[in-house]
């Protein structure tokens, strides 16, 4: 898999991005760590994507243990981080209770917490985590711009935001806000009517999906309705149901923006389902199969609304 997409000027991410959310679930120790990490670049998924809260607040570091036992690994990939969660667990464990804080003090404390776990002296991509009800848009956008000019960070962005809190946070920024991460995949699917992902592609901003196989739902009783129709198409292709939903999402209409086409976090917490997922790039692509796919969809909402109203 060779696709890029880029992200700011002289940033460029790979199609299908390393979500480490699940990190912490399995085997966390540093050559463990690294050898999943060489299985996503061998086969060119070289974007990590992190969170400061997964883990409890813990998988940054987990990730940083590898980096420092490997010298030379961090230049081969680009780190995405979150931040702006402020959960009682972890460092936070004394907080009252779950809330965002989008205020210059944290952002900048975070970053450099961030920054120390990870054993780095740059994020390539920020992101604020979740819409702040208490955001002060200008103070969260001059902390923002200051990360960018001194080189904490590379790029800025958003995740789980509306339009309009996106427009709010980018009318106070210098820089430009680079992508919003959304969950978007054929379990929620919502964003491709709602205005969310039309939004980025008036804009000509790359879109974050996260979730695309709904954390596993996909698999399960949610799923049901779509699994004949994916496993039907994969079969053609030789891969499984898995790749073909991630191809589903890879072929919307969005890769004909400047920065080409949705970029999507899988998660694993086993060395060979990033290899399943890289054979969603190849897997052809076709309007008639998406709309087949989509098709199924809409009839499982339909018996699903018809069940609530009976």
């Amino acid at each position: 898999m060779t696709d890029r997409i880029e992200i700011a000027d002289g940033l460029t991410f790979s199609r299908l991005v390393y979500g480490m959310w699940r990190i912490t679930d399995a085997d966390t120790s540093p050559g463990h760590v690294q050898e999943k990490v060489e299985a996503c670049i061998a086969q060119g998924i070289t974007t990590m994507d992190q969170a400061d809260i997964y883990g409890g607040y813990t998988a940054e570091a987990v990730l940083g243990g590898a980096l420092k036992a490997a010298p030379g690994l961090r230049d081969r990939i680009e780190i995405v981080t979150k931040c702006g969660i402020v959960a009682p667990v972890g460092r936070h464990a004394e907080a009252s209770v779950k809330h965002y804080d989008t205020s210059k003090a944290h952002i900048r404390a975070s970053v450099q917490a961030s920054l120390t776990d990870m054993a780095t002296d740059h994020i390539d991509l920020l992101l604020i985590h979740r819409p702040d009800p208490l955001i002060d848009p200008e103070e969260t956008g001059r902390v923002l711009d200051d990360l960018v000019a001194e080189g904490k960070i590379r790029a800025a962005g958003v995740s789980n935001f509306r339009p309009w809190d996106f427009s709010l946070l980018q009318s106070n920024m210098h820089a430009r806000l680079a992508t919003n991460q959304i969950e978007l995949g054929l379990l929620a699917p919502e964003p491709l009517v709602d205005g969310d992902l039309a939004f980025l592609q008036e804009r000509k901003l790359p879109v974050m999906a996260w979730s695309p196989l709904g954390g596993g739902k996909l698999f399960g009783e949610a799923g049901k309705p779509l699994i004949h129709a994916l496993e039907k198409i994969g079969k053609r292709f030789g891969v499984d149901a898995g790749a073909v939903a991630i191809a589903w999402l890879l072929a919307h209409p969005a890769k004909s923006c400047r920065c080409s086409a949705p970029t999507i976090p899988i998660g694993s917490r086993k060395l060979p389902r990033p290899s399943r997922s890289s054979s969603a790039v190849r897997t052809g692509s076709h309007s008639l199969r998406w709309r087949s796919v989509m098709k199924c969809h809409e009839e499982r909402v339909m018996m699903r609304c018809s069940a609530i109203g009976s």
